[in-house]
């Protein structure tokens, strides 16, 4: 394939795309939309170096003609399972370390908004009523990060600063200063669980209404990390059953898909659409466009890491920053 350019961006939200412009070096040439490929309808790449973030599918048959494909993402799943169906050869890369106190803070945002009640607040504004929204404060509560990786324990170290008691929940313990136990037991104690677990083939639907069951009525559930671990219709379950006193999301599952159906902003009959529809309703959830990545600052170093990754794969074939095989 013949063309013009070095890199193509999809999903490049406006001030990303401002960002990643002041960054490029001139001589590279790259464009940019704000859509995802499908949305693009692009029969072919448009560069044999393309950019997307989590909700774009790469089609199979762009194979022949793609050299590289850079996520500027912190996960990277999305771009694995597309690899091994599609073993072609294709180079990789993902941006590891440039959000992480932007989700970090964002999971914080999340539990306190429904530690104190902010939505159901904000509702009863009009009228200034003050019933049935005393809020619960963060200090002596308990915290339990379950996945304690760079945004794990970014997490934890927030939760420390508000004097929570912080447990995590991993694998691999390899924090000296985080208290870790068995999933079972941090759920049976929690008042906030936060998932910011990798993505494997091992715990899709990890967070099931009979896992969640074992918590004490009341329990905050925030997930920044990926949509398919925590399954909408057992969340809205746990809500109606109150064992959930509160659901915050910032992904969720089939994200490329729902994604689309939400932004046509027309009436969907799909069931996952319903499910987040229903859960985004409540007084008691908070439902954020897979938001927690972008501050100003955030923003900033990712453009700087991408313009990185992407002259660095210009120059060598590779990336700074592979997406593990």
């Amino acid at each position: 394939m013949k063309n013009s350019l070095s890199v193509f961006f999809y999903e490049a939200f406006a001030e990303e795309e401002h960002s990643l412009r002041a960054c490029l070096p001139p001589e590279i040439s790259a464009d940019f939309t704000w859509k995802s490929i499908q949305e693009a309808g692009h029969a072919v790449p448009p560069a044999a170096l393309i950019s997307i973030r989590t909700q774009s599918v790469v089609p199979a048959a762009w194979t022949r003609s793609l050299h590289g494909i850079l996520s500027r993402s912190a996960g990277y799943d999305h771009v694995a399972d597309w690899l091994k169906k599609n073993p072609c050869g294709i180079k990789a890369g993902y941006l590891p370390e440039y959000c992480v106190r932007a989700v970090a803070e964002q999971a914080a945002l999340l539990w306190m908004s429904l530690l104190r009640k902010l939505p159901q607040q904000q509702r009863q504004f009009p009228v200034f009523l003050r019933d049935g929204i005393t809020g619960r404060e963060c200090a002596g509560k308990t915290l339990l990060v379950t996945g304690v990786g760079r945004i794990g324990y970014e997490i934890a170290r927030i939760g420390q600063a508000l004097n929570m008691r912080v447990y995590g929940v991993d694998i691999v313990e390899k924090h000296s200063d985080i208290s870790y136990m068995q999933i079972d037991e941090g759920l049976r104690q929690a008042d906030v669980v936060v998932c910011s677990m990798n993505l494997t083939a091992e715990n899709h639907g990890y967070f099931s209404y009979e896992r969640l069951s074992q918590c004490r009525p009341g329990v905050v559930f925030v997930n920044i990390a990926r949509g398919e671990m925590s399954p909408p219709v057992d969340l809205l379950r746990l809500l109606d059953e109150g064992i959930a006193g509160g659901v915050a999301l910032d992904v969720y599952p089939e994200e490329p898909r729902i994604s689309l159906l939400l932004r046509s902003g027309q009436p969907s009959d799909d069931p996952l659409v319903r499910v987040l529809r229903e859960i985004g309703n409540r007084p008691n959830a908070v439902l954020t466009p897979h938001n927690a990545f972008n501050t100003e600052e955030s923003v900033e170093q990712k453009s700087r890491q991408s313009v990185q990754q992407t002259v660095h794969f210009l120059n060598t074939g590779s990336f700074l920053w592979p997406v593990p095989g």
